[in-house]
């Protein structure tokens, strides 16, 4: 048995080189984009897309990965462990939540934001279209992404709940899985899959009155920057749902928390040498700083203004 002990370097530089088949579990530590860097060395014209735990208790962690992911993936869902036990303990009520709780959550939000994959006839049919229509600019492809409603693992949703509701509960902050409050940032896009046996018209208006609600949520100068899509094929277990991506400048939040915890311990080489030990250079610690520092940059100058904090509604806690 063979493993990377959680450090990236080592995923990164070193146990790809040994036979993988030996690990008990192939995944993390940095592994995941040295796959993507072969993968678009091989394949330059597909699109890549990734469900990505951005890990900000391990800044070195978070920050390598985050270098690399601007430069090897297309689209990115940002997913925050932070956000996960928020949802489990405030939302779910759950005393103890366990991975498989987080993962049920994450595996839910995947299967929405797939739904134009996997089910022909919707918007948005393939990455080339969803690129198009929730990336204005190359670098800035990090999404947030939302479900509703959210249940725990193996519960039922006896009611079903109407179009205002499922909106409602979109626009809720809390229902957002990365840790960052959306009244802090400006959209510049926005995506929607309502699920289930809905009117199109109805889910048409709805998003408009909330559009008109959230104006100051969203840039002016990107016309019909907000996406809306019905698939009549619901979730296992829910006769409606809804899916939200957001491509909002408040994840800037999230890059911010990575680089401060980064910076603190970079200045006095703290642990640095778990890294060079296998192979990876001081540089490239500076170049993912840097690298973070203008992802920061180029959010703020698209947000243009912060926002007021009265549009997004807290909501209730049930």
């Amino acid at each position: 048995q063979t493993g990377a002990g959680n450090n990236w370097a080592k995923g990164h530089y070193t146990e790809v080189r040994r036979e993988c088949e030996r690990c008990d579990c192939l995944q993390g530590s940095g592994l995941g984009t040295l796959l993507l860097g072969k993968i678009c060395e091989e394949f330059p014209d597909r699109m890549v897309n990734t469900f990505s735990v951005m890990q900000s208790p391990k800044p070195y962690n978070g920050a390598l990965s985050v270098h690399q992911l601007v430069e090897y993936t297309d689209q990115i869902y940002c997913i925050n462990n932070e956000a996960l036990y928020d949802i489990c303990f405030r939302m779910l009520k759950l005393a103890t939540p366990t991975y498989g709780d987080l993962n049920h959550l994450v595996s839910a939000t995947m299967s929405g934001v797939t739904t134009s994959l996997r089910f022909p006839g919707q918007l948005n049919g393939d990455l080339h279209k969803l690129a198009v229509n929730m990336v204005p600019f190359p670098r800035l492809h990090f999404f947030m992404p939302g479900f509703v409603p959210l249940t725990a693992r193996g519960s039922q949703q006896f009611c079903t709940l109407t179009v205002p509701e499922l909106t409602q509960q979109m626009f809720n902050a809390k229902n957002v899985m990365a840790a960052c409050d959306l009244r802090h940032g400006r959209f510049l896009t926005m995506a929607t899959v309502f699920h289930g046996h809905v009117s199109m018209q109805e889910v048409d208006e709805q998003m408009l009155a909330a559009q008109s609600k959230h104006s100051s949520h969203f840039v002016e100068w990107i016309p019909n920057n907000v996406r809306v899509a019905v698939c009549d094929i619901p979730p296992r277990g829910l006769p409606t749902s809804a899916t939200f991506i957001g491509n909002s400048m408040a994840i800037q939040e999230l890059f911010k928390r990575i680089l401060e915890q980064f910076m603190a311990i970079f200045w006095r080489k703290a642990f640095l040498h778990w890294f060079t030990g296998e192979g990876k250079d001081e540089m490239e610690f500076t170049e993912a700083e840097s690298n973070m520092n203008d992802l920061v940059s180029e959010s703020q100058q698209h947000q243009e203004a912060t926002a007021g904090n009265e549009a997004f509604e807290e909501g209730e806690e049930e």
